[in-house]
């Protein structure tokens, strides 16, 4: 993730899905690659390689299961990334988060546990000749 001096972070991701503010979904969402929420989801977000960007006004009642988690918006739930999660203020988050890498801004409020587990590294399989 790049810094701009003037706006912040910028995200080096595309996004290939954007869910809108005015956008309210209850279920289970799937995906692959990445999506920016700036609506509202309850349920859960499930991308075993996908990334989520939550925006300042989003709304999750959600558990998270993503490779990369930006959060910027409110997230009541558990958000679990297999690469990393990087949380920005003026987020909120009420619920534990669990990732091998976590970054958390300064005016981040967040209220739970952390969990920080080493990435799982596939093993290497050995040829013989």
């Amino acid at each position: 993730m790049k810094k701009d001096k003037k706006n912040g972070p910028v995200e080096s991701t595309t996004i290939s899905t954007l869910l809108g503010k005015d956008t309210v979904i209850e279920g289970v969402m799937t995906f692959r690659e990445t999506v920016r929420v700036d609506g509202r989801i309850k349920g859960k977000l499930i991308s075993a390689d996908g990334t989520v960007i939550v925006g300042e006004n989003a709304v999750l009642d959600a558990d998270v299961e993503v490779a990369v988690a930006i959060l910027r918006g409110k997230v009541n739930g558990n958000v679990q990334a297999s690469q990393r999660i990087e949380i920005y203020a003026p987020a909120e988050i009420n619920g534990d988060i669990s990732a091998p890498s976590v970054a958390i801004d300064s005016g981040v409020v967040f209220n739970g546990k952390c969990n920080m587990h080493p990435q799982q590294i596939k093993p290497f399989k050995v040829i013989e000749k």
